[in-house]
This record gives C-alpha cells, structure tokens and sequence, in this order.
C-alpha cells in the first residue's frame, strides 16, 4: 500500500509559512510524503490569512476550486487551517458553501493535527475545532522546513498592540514569547544542519520577552544567537515602531550578522490618523526613530507598510503621507488600501465614515508613484559597490539568471554560469545596473566555502 500523499496551500505572511512547516513535520511523522500537485493528494491542507482581503478571497476562491476535486476524489481530505478559521462567519460560510470541506482548525491548535484527522476519519461530518484563546506554547515539534539556507524559526506568538484596523490579536491571541533557550537550542541546530541565514518571527517581534521572568529582550535574544557557530545572516520581522528600543538600534550597529534591513509600518503619516489606528506613537517620534536608525546604521535599507484609505483620512492626511515618504525616502513600501476586517473598530467607522473607493485607488497610485522614483533612485546610488549576496535561486523569468539576496535584503539578478552550481552559496557580487526592483550584477570572486555541506537537490537546466 502506497504512503498517503500531503500538499499544503499556504496563504500570508511568514508565520503562516512556519505553521505550514509545523504540520508538514507532523504529517511526514505519521507517515505521509509530500506531493507537489494538490490533484495527486490525499490530504490538503489550506493555511489561511485574515489580515487583508484580498488573502482571504484567494483562499476562499481556491477553497471554491477544490470542489469538483473532492467530488471526483471524494476520499480525499480537505482540511482549512490559519486565521481565516478563527474569523467570525468563516465557519457558517463553509458550512454552507464549502460542504466538500473535511476540516476546519485554527492557529492555536495545530499541534493538534494528527489527532483531528483521527476524527476526520471517524466522522461523516465537518469537524470543526477552533480554539477562542491560545494554550501554552509547545516547544518541539517537528518540522519539514524547505530546502536551502534559509529558516524561519517563531520567537513570540500573538500582539497585544490592537490597531483598531487589525484583526490579528482576534486570531493569533495575546503575546506569549517562547523562552530563550529553546530558540537557542533550536538555531543552533539549525546551524548544524547547515542553515545559514536565519529569520526569527513574530507578529510584534520587538515585543519579545517582555512576559518573561526573567524578562529578556530581542536585542538580548540577537546578542545570544550571533554567538552560534554557522550562522551567517540573523533577521527579525515583523517590527512595530513604538518597541523598536535604542538598544536594539545599539545591536545591530555592532553586530557583524543581523542584517542591515528595517522593516518600520509607519501606517500613515499624519497623527490624527495615527492615533485613529491606535499605532501610540506620533509622525514626529516616528521621525525620530529613523533618524536614530539612520545615525547608527547609515548603511541600513529601510523598508515599511502604508494604508492610504482609512476612514476619515483626508486628503490632508495623505499629503503627510506623501511628505513622510519624501522625509525618510524608503528603499521599498508595501502599499495597500484600506479594507475592513469584521470585529475590529474601523470596520464600524467604514460604513460611517469612508473613503470611497475611486479615491483610494488614486491616492493608492499617486504614494506608488512617489515610491517607485525613490526606489529607484536609492538602488542607482548602490551601482559600484561590491557587496555579499546569497544565491537563493534561478530567477522565476529566466533561468540564465540567478536571483540573489543583499545583506540589505535587495534582490540581485546575476548572469549564470552552468558550469558553476552557485545554488545556496554566499557570493560577492559588483552592481552593475539598477531598476526599481531589483539591481543587476556580475561575480566579483569565488564563493565563500560552506560552514557545514548542504546540497539542495535541484535539477538546473542548462544553458
């Protein structure tokens, strides 16, 4: 009898990634292989994101796909997973669209998996176990991470922030920081394994430690992990303004592995606005953040979030917007518009007091546009310098090229040579040309040897 066969749909931000690396390990633990094609499943598994809409229609549109599958495979199991199930109305709404769906659980309980396809199995109905409140957290569990150097590894759970936008204090719960040493123990061996460029995770990752006893913060946690043999790069995400202290600025300065890329959601730039989100803290402490960053690490790539759109923002709010974006001339902005999400305040102020959508979308374009020219900008100032990247992979348009990853966290297009397997290797590299985007480059010495052997297998075409 052949194994059963797993594939996992993951949605959203790298903590969803993560959770879909834990239940990968779970399921490969009992037995299951992985399959590269959802039509070739016994079990799929959709990991859900709730934060913005535009997450949950594809989720819901995949979901919607799905059913002519189960109807031509009606053993298979469908499992739905992630925040979306820990979303008011999500569950009625599978109940009564989404019948072919087996399995419906949520973020606090996916430790649980293998005992939820037990009742999957003895049931002839949906099973549905969504947890209001998150347990303790559960330390090793095992896991399936990707191949290559790279690994996520969860450092804090939940956000006690609650922007009144966000739902994510409604699905992933309170904050509850892992203790340090099993993180510790966890990157160091991931660093035996050979993984070298390590990311460490939370929805408010500069929270971590502060329930701790004793307390122990991430500028702490860093100081411990760059100690660990093997490990080349150290990142953090996801940073929120108000707890990103001057000690940690202090770290980063000194440190010779965690990464010169800061991640800053400002949101909005104008503090009516602010404070209407609920982000406590102002344009002008913001401001001085940067400035503080800037200080100490003049070679740091900054990076943020924008929301143009929100109820009540006035084009007066948006023009300080658009003048925070001139001011601190970010490498790259992530820019959305405003959409509500159910059982958070402004999804109440939208049906009061919005912004209609023409004008989102124009001022949408209009911050795009302002973005686009100082990103480019800022990536021709970088043409010339010789700087260290990581191959991470051949490039999703062309496979003569590989795509390479900066210490500033830049994406780097370098011409392959198929002779030389650069795959998972450090590299330096001279600019040599920039766009928007992305920078181009040109080998400019060998590859720096690997701390311990790691081969991903892939099949690279020729050239």
């Amino acid at each position: 009898m052949s194994e059963p066969r797993y594939f996992i749909k993951t949605y959203g931000c790298q903590m969803n990634e993560r959770d879909s690396e834990i239940m990968a390990g779970q399921l490969e633990q009992m037995g299951y292989v992985a399959s590269s094609i959802d039509r070739d499943a016994d079990l799929i598994v959709i990991n859900t994101c709730a934060v913005r809409g535009s997450a949950e229609e594809h989720a819901l549109g995949y979901i919607g796909q799905l059913r002519q599958l189960k109807q031509e495979r009606p053993e298979m199991t469908l499992a739905v997973a992630g925040c979306m199930a820990q979303e008011p109305g999500t569950i009625a709404w599978l109940t009564r669209h989404a019948p072919q769906v087996d399995l419906v659980f949520g973020t606090h309980n996916l430790h649980k998996l293998p005992d939820l396809l037990d009742r999957v199995a003895q049931s002839d109905e949906m099973v549905v176990d969504v947890w209001k409140a998150a347990g303790e957290v559960v330390e090793h569990l095992p896991s399936r991470r990707k191949d290559g150097l790279k690994a996520f590894v969860n450092i804090i759970y939940g956000c006690d922030k609650f922007c009144t936008y966000c739902i994510v204090p409604f699905t992933r719960g309170r904050e509850r920081s892992r203790e340090m040493e099993p993180v510790i123990q966890e990157v160091r061996a991931l660093a035996q394994e050979g993984y070298q460029d390590v990311t460490v995770l939370g929805q408010n990752v500069n929270s971590y430690g502060h329930d701790l006893d004793p307390q122990h913060d991430l500028a702490d946690l860093l100081v411990e992990l760059e100690q660990i043999d093997g490990i080349r790069w150290l990142r953090y995400t996801t940073s929120h303004p108000r707890d990103f202290s001057q000690k940690l600025i202090d770290t980063i300065a000194a440190s010779q592995k965690i990464t010169h890329h800061v991640h800053l959601p400002v949101q909005a730039g104008s503090d009516p606005i602010l404070k209407r989100m609920n982000r406590k803290y102002t344009r002008d402490s913001y401001l001085d953040l940067i400035d503080r960053v800037k200080e100490k690490i003049p070679d740091a790539s900054l990076t943020t979030d924008i929301i143009v759109g929100f109820p009540g923002e006035t084009e007066e709010d948006f023009e300080q917007t658009l003048d925070l974006v001139r001011r601190v001339r970010y490498d790259a902005a992530f820019t959305f518009t405003y959409s509500p999400r159910e059982k958070t305040p402004a999804a109440r102020w939208e049906n009061r007091d919005p912004v209609p959508n023409q004008i989102k979308k124009d001022r949408l374009n209009r911050l795009m546009e302002l973005q686009y020219q100082i990103s480019w900008e800022a990536n021709q100032a970088l043409v010339g310098q010789t700087m260290l990247v990581v191959v991470e992979d051949l490039s999703k348009k062309n496979d003569r090229v590989w795509a390479c990853r900066t210490h500033t966290n830049k994406v780097v297009l370098v011409a392959r040579d198929p002779s030389v397997n650069l795959l998972d290797k450090f590299v330096p590299v001279k600019i040599t040309g920039a766009k928007t985007f992305y920078l181009t480059g040109e080998l400019a010495g060998p590859a720096l040897p690997n701390m311990v052997s790691r081969t991903r297998e892939a099949a690279l075409p020729m050239v």
